[in-house]
């Protein structure tokens, strides 16, 4: 009867509808009451269920809980598929799921790639090491399904400045790209002597990306393995804005994360400290050269620097005049005049 009112409720009142099944509308608003007390019933115990189950199998998805559910009360407590996982979802008991990170690098494309060039090389002045990467950012459409864009970043290696960022909905070449010519406005009409470093990936290596970089005469230098090592300084500021600038947040669409990124690269280079070069941030980085007073102890330079330090005295005392031996005249002695020689 209840039902058939919400069916019918516009066309015949509960009073009509009472009379013609022959009972009160006391009895009426009782079974209604003690089917909506029911309802509650059945979803508060299938809750608990959930609950018990989940302190065995922690990561058991919603589908089977219910057809585990089915089996055991199925008759006695019904209650639908789709109810039942949105009971999960309404009590925050949803699993989250694993996400699928996606790989960013395909070095398996047999165009032509470049030796390193940075591992013994510390740069001492800005525009002398650019080095860029791509990450993922991800997106949820709904509470379920998610897609990824990527961030393309170009990083100046003494100054710790982003100076080219680009975000994509795809991994061909035109966020690299775009990124790669904001970064080259900072260079146009200078002279430089720069090297740009990446992985080996298909989007550094494409002929488009190697011809803007041969175009404006920088050096091309790539990583010569998978490990993420031989691009720390990219990949660290990967972390950085994952999992600091845009820690938690939750984006619905790629313009979200647009806006998102354009105000955490303008907070990093303008008001974040850095360690790496004296707490002092990369906007105030661009003028100065030499020692980068960081605050953190990196074996690399310091192994980069010890051995040019190393080289550099070798040269020295290679290049040392020979010590003369007396009543012998010597390469810096001075040319004997005014005395003739005996043929």
């Amino acid at each position: 009867m209840s039902d058939l009112h919400a069916e019918t409720g516009c066309r015949y009142s509960v009073a009509v509808l009472c009379k013609l099944f022959g009972v009160s509308k006391q009895a009426y608003y009782k079974y209604d009451d003690d089917a909506a007390v029911a309802k509650a019933a059945r979803e508060e115990f299938a809750v608990r269920y959930i609950k018990e189950v989940r302190s065995t199998d922690p990561g058991i998805g919603g589908v089977k809980l219910w057809y585990m559910y089915c089996r055991e009360f199925g008759c006695d407590r019904p209650i639908g598929r789709d109810r039942f996982c949105r009971l999960i979802i309404e009590n925050g008991l949803k699993v989250r799921q694993r996400i699928r990170k996606p790989h960013t690098t395909d070095s398996t494309h047999g165009l032509p790639t470049y030796p390193d060039l940075t591992r013994e090389f510390v740069p001492t002045s800005a525009n002398r090491l650019w080095v860029s990467d791509i990450t993922y950012i991800m997106i949820m459409y709904d509470t379920c399904h998610y897609y990824f864009c990527y961030l393309s970043i170009v990083l100046d290696a003494y100054t710790e400045e982003i100076i080219g960022w680009s975000v994509s909905p795809s991994l061909d070449t035109s966020g690299p790209m775009e990124a790669l010519r904001k970064a080259l406005g900072r260079i146009e009409g200078k002279e430089v002597s720069l090297i740009h470093h990446s992985d080996r990936g298909c989007q550094y290596a494409c002929r488009e990306y190697v011809d803007t970089l041969r175009q404006y005469g920088i050096r091309i230098s790539m990583t010569e393995s998978g490990n993420p090592k031989d691009n720390a300084q990219a990949e660290r500021v990967n972390n950085t804005m994952k999992n600091e600038l845009l820690k938690g947040r939750v984006f619905g669409n790629i313009w979200e994360v647009v806006e998102a990124v354009d105000a955490a690269v303008d907070f990093y280079n303008n008001h974040r400290p850095h360690m790496s070069i004296g707490m002092r941030t990369p906007a105030e980085m661009t003028e100065v050269v030499g020692d980068r007073n960081m605050k953190w102890h990196s074996r690399r330079r310091e192994a980069i620097l010890s051995k040019k330090e190393s080289d550099m005295s070798d040269i020295t005392e290679n290049s040392l005049p020979s010590r003369p031996v007396s009543g012998l005249p010597t390469a810096s002695s001075q040319p004997l005049t005014g005395i003739r020689l005996r043929r």
